[in-house]
């Protein structure tokens, strides 16, 4: 098995994922849909040759120890990957990610210009939420690369691992690699606001603490953008709650609606036309009836249909508003926004 001409043929055929494993033809996802590459299938040996060539001594040794790894590495010429190796039934499997070495914009992507005007916040909480495969990363590398273009700020990112590599424009970007650059997301951030940042970018919010440290960032005059796998802006809110202990949640929700700026909720819809995927963005802004609901856990289901209001005054929008929005743009199909409304 030739890994080089398995990953260019993951490019030539703009597949968003690749896996492979022992006795398995090597299977691409694309726009979400799975396809065995006609490619000779890998044996156990083939792997184990390619860990050999991609794993630095180091990652080796803490694969060896943990049975699974996360990492990134650059082809030249070809494309970054963001990559898991694990074992599965005593043998090695694999998955990569393209991830483009340009940044794309805001525009390329087709999110809600509201994003946009969001990040040049001079603080708050900014967290983008959706399952595995909805486009966060991407989004937030986007929305990270139009304060880079807009205004001069000290960026500094926790990512697990690094995935779109930024430079330096108007704004002073440092990236920070777990595992590489630092133990943990916890030990990353627990000396980060020593480090004179305006923003701050954490790839994952995983644990209580780092949610922790992340309401506290925003609360000290930060602004904070993270990511969170939870499907809508009203389960991100009890997502966030449960992390705590009961007898510190009226205090949570109070730091909360203080500090959230805005939820967006990712889902990726297939275009009409066949080719490629467009985003369908639930976006709720923390407004005063918001921070109403944030605050009192009685009314915290009352936040769709504040969305769903919020339309015209503060630019919010709910995931079928947006799918309307798509489907009125011809973007999708008229069945494509049945399936996913």
């Amino acid at each position: 098995m030739n890994i080089k001409r398995i990953l260019e043929r993951m490019i030539e055929e703009r597949a968003s994922d690749l896996h492979i494993k022992a006795g398995t033809p090597a299977t691409i996802r694309v726009d979400g849909r799975l396809i065995a590459l006609d490619e000779p299938v890998p044996s156990q040996k083939d792997i184990e040759t390619v860990v050999e060539q991609i794993l630095t001594p180091k990652q080796r040794k803490h694969f060896e120890d943990t049975k699974e790894i996360d990492f990134a590495f650059s082809i030249p010429g070809l494309s970054r990957f963001r990559s898991n190796f694990y074992q599965q039934r005593g043998t090695i499997a694999m998955a990569f990610r393209q991830v483009p070495f340009g940044v794309p914009t805001m525009e390329d992507l087709s999110l809600p210009p509201i994003l946009g005007d969001l990040i040049l916040k001079p603080r708050g909480l900014i967290l983008i939420t959706g399952t595995v495969g909805t486009g966060k990363s991407t989004s937030m590398a986007a929305m990270l690369q139009h304060v880079n273009r807009s205004i001069a700020k000290n960026i500094i990112s926790i990512e697990d691992p690094i995935e779109f590599l930024h430079r330096d424009d108007k704004s002073l970007i440092s990236q920070r690699e777990v595992g590489l650059d630092t133990s943990s997301f916890e030990d990353g951030l627990k000396h980060i606001l020593r480090q004179d940042p305006d923003m701050i970018v954490i790839g994952e919010i995983r644990d209580p603490e780092t949610m922790r440290v992340a309401i506290m960032a925003a609360d000290t005059g930060h602004l904070v953008l993270a990511s969170l796998h939870t499907p809508d802006a009203a389960q991100t809110i009890n997502r966030i709650i449960s992390f705590f202990p009961l007898q510190e949640h009226e205090e949570v929700r109070f730091l909360l609606a203080s500090n959230l700026l805005s939820v967006c909720s990712m889902r990726l819809v297939p275009r009409k036309e066949g080719t490629g995927r467009l985003p369908a963005v639930e976006v709720m802004v923390n407004t005063a009836t918001i921070k109403e609901y944030i605050m009192d856990p009685q009314k915290t289901g009352g936040i769709y249909k504040a969305i769903q209001e919020g339309v015209n005054q503060y630019g919010m929008q709910t995931f079928d508003q947006a799918l309307m929005s798509l489907f009125k743009r011809d973007g999708i199909s008229y069945e494509d926004a049945l399936r996913y409304c």
